[in-house]
């Protein structure tokens, strides 16, 4: 792994973070401060013993002097006390990470009129089992994720970088899409024309309908100057599984993959070009906007 990847790799930080101040505090509670304890007993003790001959001699001594000594020998070193400080917060920041809920920024327009650019998500970890945080095993099956869920997954490309998409195909299922219009197993997907949709950032329209992916309403988008072949797709995984023609393409998804695709369907690189998502790729389930800076009224809910 490249200290590049590892700087682009948070979830590893994190569990370094994690790792190297739990065991300082560990060291610390369970014997470094032990030793200072014992020390800093050692140390008073000669300290009594020197006050109780100064008294005798009748010297009058400084009041306090025993507690501020005390209170020094017993006294962490700066490296222990931020280490122990931060250790409970960093914690609770992997856990939550890990097994709970993740923050992601959406970087593209690829899941426009769903998501734009900017959007501050949240992803449910637990939705789809279980996974190790780092290596992404999973451990406990909880659901499989189902068509029309939006997904965060790892690039199966390269696995250091995340993507969103849709899920259109699970395992088994046979997804064309030939002149922009979607079928699963042999069902074609129900569409409603919608008023076309304009991209602020890129200053175009759209066509926008709302496509009813075997029950999930959602809206997507097609581009009318864009045709509907897939240029240039990879050689990934399972290739054999698609064939690809002038009006499209058709797929079978392979045993515990998955197939995506963005819902603005002419703007976006997903699984019609570079193939299917592993099981042991999937992050998590997005659910929630949880802030855009530049229009704060985004926030909420997207399904």
């Amino acid at each position: 792994m490249s200290f590049q990847s590892i700087l682009g790799n948070f979830a590893l930080i994190l569990f370094i973070l994690t790792f190297v101040t739990g065991i300082i505090w560990f060291l610390d509670v369970f014997i470094l401060a032990k030793k200072r304890r014992i020390n800093a007993d050692k140390a008073l003790a000669d300290f009594d013993i020197r006050n109780q001959k100064l008294t005798s001699e009748g010297i009058r001594l400084q009041e306090g002097g025993r507690i501020e000594l005390e209170s020094r020998l017993l006294k962490q070193p700066a490296w222990i006390e931020y280490s122990g400080s931060f250790f409970p917060v960093i914690a609770m920041v992997f856990f939550l990470r890990s097994f709970l809920y993740e923050p992601f920024k959406i970087p593209s327009s690829s899941m426009l009129p769903t998501l734009y650019v900017g959007d501050l998500i949240l992803v449910n970890k637990f939705t789809y089992g279980i996974r190790l945080p780092v290596i992404n095993k999973k451990v406990l099956s909880l659901n499989d994720p189902q068509r029309g869920d939006v997904m965060v997954f790892k690039y199966p490309e390269n696995p250091s970088l995340d993507y969103i998409k849709r899920v259109v195909g699970v395992p088994g299922d046979k997804v064309v899409y030939k002149n922009k219009r979607l079928s699963v197993n042999g069902r074609d997907i129900a569409y409603e024309t919608l008023p076309d949709f304009l991209d602020e950032e890129h200053l175009n329209y759209s066509n926008q309908y709302t496509e009813n992916l075997t029950g999930v309403k959602h809206r997507i988008l097609n581009d009318v100057q864009r045709p509907p072949f897939v240029s240039d797709p990879h050689s990934f995984p399972n290739r054999e599984l698609c064939s690809y023609d002038d009006s499209g393409f058709s797929c079978t998804v392979p045993k515990d993959q998955y197939f995506m695709m963005g819902d603005n369907r002419d703007n976006s690189l997903d699984s019609r070009y570079w193939g299917f998502v592993p099981d042991q790729n999937i992050v998590g389930k997005a659910f929630f906007i949880w802030m855009n800076f530049a229009s704060p009224k985004r926030i909420g809910g997207f399904e």
